[in-house]
């Protein structure tokens, strides 16, 4: 397996906007309340996520992604982690399991509940126009509101994105009776200010 995109794709000219500020909040906010000993990320990305956790947090963090120019802590594919059973408490993987081909995900997921102690945090691209009101007035608490819109095209590989959610053939029901083979979801959620990406937070089947 070869990486579909090289370091420069991580320039934040072209990669961080807002919204996905917002993403690493909910990332990290999420993570937190988790309180894990030990966390691996399949896919380091700009490598925000690992800066905070290293920096700021006493959770072992480790790495794991198919470019060495990323310089992960172990190079390998989500397909096949070279790690243990139960080796940490949690597996994230943020935007990265849409790379593989919907045929792979289910042997993705399998990998990362034999992996984590605990359960993971997972999130993927949801497709769909989104509707957002956010209404605030001084001395109230601040309401939002947010919806999508009801259009799934057929999806067509772009170079990186094998499948999204919200497309023809991958309603969310689809991809929950695939994580729950392996997974009891907590809860699942698109952030308001991100409505592009969609979050799982799940916990380890007893049996997986």
């Amino acid at each position: 397996m070869t990486p579909q995109v090289d370091k420069s794709h991580y320039a934040f000219s072209r990669y961080v906007g807002f919204d996905r500020w917002a993403s690493y909040h909910t990332q990290i906010k999420e993570t937190l309340l988790l309180q894990p000993e030990s966390v691996l990320e399949i896919g380091l990305g700009d490598g925000v996520y690992r800066n905070y956790l290293e920096s700021q947090t006493k959770v072992r963090y480790q790495s794991l992604d198919i470019d060495p120019e990323l310089k992960p802590d172990i190079v390998g594919s989500v397909t096949a982690i070279p790690f243990p059973d139960n080796a940490v408490d949690y597996v994230m993987a943020f935007e990265i399991l849409e790379h593989l081909p919907f045929e792979e995900f289910p042997i993705a997921l399998k990998e990362i509940a034999r992996v984590a102690k605990r359960g993971a945090i997972v999130s993927l691209p949801h497709f769909g126009p989104p509707v957002k009101l956010l209404f605030k007035l001084p001395f109230l608490p601040e309401i939002s509101f947010s919806f999508k819109i009801s259009y799934m095209p057929r999806h067509r590989f772009n170079g990186q994105h094998y499948w999204e959610l919200g497309k023809k053939g991958y309603p969310v029901s689809r991809v929950l009776k695939e994580i729950e083979r392996y997974f009891i979801v907590e809860k699942h959620f698109v952030p308001f200010e991100n409505q592009y990406h969609h979050f799982f937070i799940l916990t380890k089947r007893v049996d997986a």
